[in-house]
C-alpha cells in the first residue's frame, strides 16, 4: 500500500514540476498577485443574504462541506490559514478528474505553516469553490506536497464574504 502511495505521489510531483516550468509564470511576492487571479462571488444576487452551512465538529475542529470543481469534500475550518490547502491526493483527483488542469498550476510559493517552518508550496487556481449556496470562482489553493495532509478552508474563501459568524452551538457557519 505504501509504494502505491508513493508511486502516486511521485507521479503527481512530476505532473506538477511539468506544468510549473512549461507555464513560464514569474513567482509572486502573494497568492492573489499570481496570474492576476481575481475571484469573485458567481451569484451576486446572494449577496448580502445569509448563508448557513451545517458543520461537525470532530476532533475539537469544525469540518464544513465544500465542493471544489464540483467535487465534494470535507474541509476543516481554519480561519488562521491563509489560504486554502489541499493534499497531493486531493490534487490528483481533480487533476484526473479533468477539473483541474495543467493551466491552473500557478506557480510556487514559500509557506510558513503552524510550525513555523517555511516550505515550498505549488499554487492552485480552483475555478470554484462553493458553500452552501455561494460559488466563488477563480481562488487560489496550496496543494501539500503530502498524501495525508488536511484539507483547510482558509482566508482566501473566507475572506470573499463580508461577515462570518459561528456558532458553536449550532455548529453552523454563516457567510454573507
Amino acid at each position: 500500500m505504501r509504494d502505491s502511495s508513493l508511486i502516486l505521489f511521485l507521479i503527481f510531483i512530476v505532473i506538477l514540476f511539468a506544468s510549473c516550468s512549461q507555464s513560464g509564470k514569474r513567482k509572486a511576492n502573494s497568492v492573489r498577485e499570481i496570474n492576476g487571479i481575481d475571484s469573485q462571488v458567481l451569484r451576486d444576487d446572494h449577496l448580502g443574504r445569509k448563508n448557513v452551512v451545517k458543520m461537525e465538529k470532530k476532533g475539537g475542529v469544525f469540518h464544513v462541506p465544500v465542493k471544489i470543481n464540483g467535487a465534494e469534500m470535507v474541509f476543516i475550518l481554519d480561519t488562521g490559514a491563509g489560504i486554502v490547502s489541499i493534499s497531493a491526493t486531493e490534487a490528483l483527483f481533480l487533476y484526473k478528474q479533468g477539473t483541474l488542469t495543467d493551466e491552473d498550476f500557478l506557480g510556487k510559493v514559500n509557506f510558513i505553516d503552524a510550525t513555523g517552518n517555511i516550505s515550498e508550496g505549488t499554487v492552485i487556481n480552483l475555478k470554484t469553490v462553493t458553500i452552501g449556496d455561494r460559488t466563488l470562482t477563480n481562488i487560489p489553493a496550496s496543494v501539500v506536497h503530502n498524501l495525508h495532509a488536511p484539507l483547510l478552508l482558509g482566508q482566501s474563501v473566507l475572506e470573499e464574504f463580508g461577515k462570518i459568524q459561528i456558532d458553536n452551538v449550532k455548529g453552523e457557519i454563516t457567510l454573507e
